[in-house]
């Protein structure tokens, strides 16, 4: 799994009264830390480059212009993450379920290899567009941004027991949808 380390909270705090006072560089500073793991994360979410993108975009356009309502005493990527997820459900809504997903990474290998890959990678994106979205949410922040218990439940701002219910019922379901755990079980009683 690639963990994802951020600055100190302090900085992103400087960075953000520094925005407030009216330096734009310094939210632009708070985008350039953030906006790799932010579209990454909305790429997990939509299974589609260019949503992500706008997703991400929209994201840090309502950020700064909601950056008066942030409360310091929160961290500010867990607040930055609440308006990005929000964003991605809204396009998720707004979407038909079967738009095709794009491909998010160039493989590294053989062309079998990459081929492999390509497939393991699409099968994956698919099972995750299938979950609802708050086990997706769970499931893109746990593995693919690398966000503790406690952080998602910041991030989301639900109880940390929730995020660990979701997320087990969520990687149940995608133990379902990958590998057809019911279908097995089925075919085995009979």
């Amino acid at each position: 799994m690639r963990r994802v380390y951020f600055s100190s909270d302090s900085d992103d705090l400087a960075l953000v009264r520094q925005s407030l006072a009216g330096q734009t560089e310094a939210f632009g500073a708070l985008v350039t830390r953030y906006q790799r793991v932010m579209y990454t994360v909305a790429l997990r979410m939509l299974g589609n480059a260019e949503d992500a993108q706008d997703a991400t975009q929209d994201a840090f356009i309502k950020a700064y212009q909601r950056l008066a309502t942030f409360d310091p005493s929160y961290r500010f990527y867990s607040w930055m993450y609440r308006i990005l997820v929000n964003e991605c459900l809204n396009v998720n809504r707004d979407r038909r379920p079967d738009d095709p997903l794009d491909d998010d990474a160039a493989g590294g290998g053989t062309p079998f290899d990459d081929a492999l890959a390509a497939e393991r990678r699409d099968q994956i994106n698919m099972a995750l567009l299938q979950l609802s979205p708050e086990y997706r949410t769970v499931v893109v922040l746990r593995h693919f941004a690398g966000q503790s218990y406690g952080e998602i439940a910041e991030a989301l701002a639900i109880p940390e027991k929730t995020v660990k219910s979701r997320l087990y019922s969520a990687r149940q379901r995608l133990g379902e949808l990958l590998l057809g755990w019911r279908e097995r079980g089925k075919d085995e009683d009979r």
